[in-house]
């Protein structure tokens, strides 16, 4: 290793810190098609003329990354539950989990990587102030980049050169950045009892510090049959906030592999990935509250869509030119990824689709109308979206099906001993959805599937609503087919997937017919090619997929128990807090909920709470959420439906709060 040199890192680190950085700039080659992160020539000089040391690739690093492919998993993660410790990977190659919240509080806060040897000398992230590449002081003493970029902005995802403070949109250079009140602010000088690293509006927001103290809390003990219980302390201690929801409270914490580094979590620097959330709606920067609805997409997917259109376009598997192989390669390499994401035993398993609502019509319309006759009963719940409904109900009408449903009490919950009294001999099919959109109760899956297998019926799980929440593993739920949409987990809109075990989709006449689906034609006979091709007819969504892919890599990167934790907390702050505003009826109080938060306002009428809303830059959804059933069942015909995700921040529902308050008040 190289000496470092005033104060700074050694020349590798910062040849790391640069490269990162300049492969983040537009006109750069993507990072996951880049060469040897250590040969990019701007990172090479830019080290030098810090330390004045070279470096040569492969020489003078250390063995391990000498030896590194240049797709390995970068040393720094974005941040996601702050002081969380991620669980061991399932592979072998995680972190232990005897690697302390201390480390964790003093590395991975900032961005950094931490292996169980590392302690508290993890490299730094790009974002770190002092350490950004071209990091100078102007003549005002304002902190910026070359360029005039504020050094705050950099290594937050969006590109310092997109940048711009709210200055009218310009297609050639759009708004990508999430506005950042450090920005100016005379650049601060820390002492040696302040960490250098440490990221901006963490002690400047209302509550973060609250709930960033709750959360550094959660640790993961070793993994039983794959589970991490991680017992809170009793909140009620002199240096821990009081959060009612949390005394004594065990939190279970499901295992996610995260590639071999643990991470922390930020969701101020998450939001940075999002450029839509740099937008302004009525002169107020935008908060996002309608994820049940649809997610926003991250940089990284967006540049994936582009790079796609601009390298690799081209339709897959029917053409023996370059561009084909490398749509084929982007398109199968993205089902793998949908594989992995979801716990299924074969890429064969997943087919991909435009969304929940096909993939659901899918199934009835194909293995539906194929082995299900007069007489038989199918059972959903209570709880379900229009989209397991409506095919459902339209096959019982063609072919004499019986339809029968699951009650629900007044919080939402499903009445586990009523559905055990509507299983039967007759019953061929469960289907039900994991996470219900309109209320946020989540079901006990599991249990449910077993119930119905153990009376001979397959299971349906409508997924959408989960699968940015949790962690979902088919094979362990046992599912005969799980559904979901992409553009519900960050990935692209008119892309989904329906995952259906192999022998039962190999069993199943498709429901569509054309190119692509077919391995030989005559006029006498057709023979169809086995899952998943034999329901792909035609040219798919191939970007989008690909697309969708990228999401997968950006949550689990993330990781999704990191993703769930978090949430809950806040989903558990945003409760607490409606809870007190006069007028307020909550909608749904299951125990067991994700992060939607319906309710109804006395004096106003649903769609007066979403205007008033609207005008303070907050976007909710408001009406009967293609769910009527269920808001039926809990005596109304509509509801205010604010909805949260990893991105979303305890000043988010602050401000929520806020407007909900002056109505109370006017």
């Amino acid at each position: 290793m190289s000496t470092p040199t005033n104060n700074l890192p050694d020349v590798e680190a910062l040849q790391e810190l640069a490269n990162r950085y300049f492969k983040a700039l537009p006109n750069e080659v993507p990072k996951e098609i880049s060469p040897d992160p250590y040969e990019h020539p701007r990172a090479a000089a830019f080290a030098k003329s810090v330390t004045g040391e070279a470096i040569v690739p492969g020489i003078n690093l250390p063995a391990d990354e000498a030896a590194a492919p240049f797709n390995a998993p970068p040393a720094a993660a974005p941040s996601p539950v702050y002081g969380l410790t991620a669980p061991p990977s399932a592979t072998g190659s995680g972190l232990s989990s005897s690697v302390t919240n201390h480390a964790i509080a003093d590395g991975l806060h900032s961005g950094s990587g931490v292996s169980p040897s590392a302690g508290n000398t993890a490299l730094p992230d790009v974002a770190s102030p002092g350490l950004t590449p071209g990091f100078e002081k102007t003549s005002s003493d304002k902190s910026t980049l070359s360029g005039g970029v504020p050094s705050s902005v950099a290594g937050s995802g969006a590109s310092p050169s997109y940048v711009h403070q709210q200055e009218n949109f310009s297609i050639k250079e759009p708004i990508t950045s999430f506005p950042d009140s450090n920005i100016d602010k005379p650049a601060h000088h820390y002492n040696d009892n302040e960490d250098p690293f440490a990221l901006p509006f963490i002690d400047e927001q209302p509550y973060w510090s609250d709930i960033a103290s709750v959360l550094k809390h959660i640790t993961l003990s070793d993994s039983v049959d794959g589970a991490y219980a991680s017992p809170l302390p009793n909140v009620t201690a002199p240096n821990l906030p009081s959060f009612y929801f949390l005394q004594n409270e065990p939190r279970h914490i499901s295992n996610m592999p995260l590639g071999g580094y643990t991470s922390g979590f930020d969701a101020y620097r998450i939001k940075k990935d999002f450029p839509i959330l740099n937008e302004k709606v009525n002169d107020k920067p935008l908060v996002w509250l309608d994820n049940a609805a649809t997610t926003q997409k991250p940089k990284s997917v967006i540049d994936r869509l582009q790079y796609f259109y601009q390298h690799e376009n081209s339709n897959v598997h029917r053409a023996a030119h370059e561009l084909a192989a490398r749509s084929t390669d982007a398109y199968e390499a993205a089902r793998k990824k949908v594989q992995a994401f979801l716990g299924a035993a074969s890429p064969n398993e997943i087919v991909f689709v435009r969304g929940a609502t096909e993939a659901i019509n899918l199934v009835a319309q194909s293995w539906g109308d194929q082995y299900l006759q007069s007489g038989d009963e199918i059972i959903i719940s209570h709880l379900e979206h229009h989209a397991n409904i409506v095919p459902w109900k339209r096959l019982a009408d063609k072919k004499g099906l019986v339809l029968k449903v699951i009650p629900v009490d007044d919080d939402g919950q499903l009445l586990l001993d009523a559905y055990a009294k509507l299983l039967g001999p007759k019953t061929k099919l469960v289907a039900f959805t994991q996470v219900s959109n309109a209320l946020g109760t989540i079901t006990p899956a599991g249990e449910m599937t077993a119930m119905a297998h153990a009376a001979g019926a397959k299971v349906l799980i409508d997924g959408a609503q989960s699968v940015s929440h949790m962690p979902v593993n088919v094979q362990a739920l046992d599912a005969d087919w799980f559904v979901f949409s992409g553009h519900k987990v960050f990935g692209p809109t008119g892309i989904g997937v329906l995952y259906g075990k192999e022998e039962i989709l190999n069993n199943t006449e498709p429901w569509q017919g054309g190119g692509n689906m077919i391995q030989d034609v005559t006029f006498e006979h057709i023979k169809y090619h086995k899952a998943p091709n034999r329901y792909e007819a035609g040219t798919g969504n191939i970007a989008d997929a690909v697309g969708l892919g990228a999401a997968i890599d950006y949550v689990t990167r993330l990781g999704m128990a990191n993703i769930g934790a978090y949430e809950h907390a806040l989903l558990e702050y945003a409760t607490h807090h409606l809870k007190q505003i006069p007028g307020i009826r909550l909608i749904g109080t299951a125990p067991n909920k994700a992060s939607v938060l319906s309710f109804t306002l006395n004096g106003y009428s649903n769609d007066d709470v979403g205007k008033a809303l609207n005008r303070e830059g907050i976007a909710v959804r408001t009406g009967h959420h293609c769910a009527q059933p269920i808001l039926r069942r809990m005596g109304v015909e509509s509801t205010v439906r604010p909805s949260l995700a990893f991105y979303n921040t305890c000043e988010d529902v602050d401000r929520l709060i806020a407007v909900l308050r002056s109505l109370t008040k006017s």
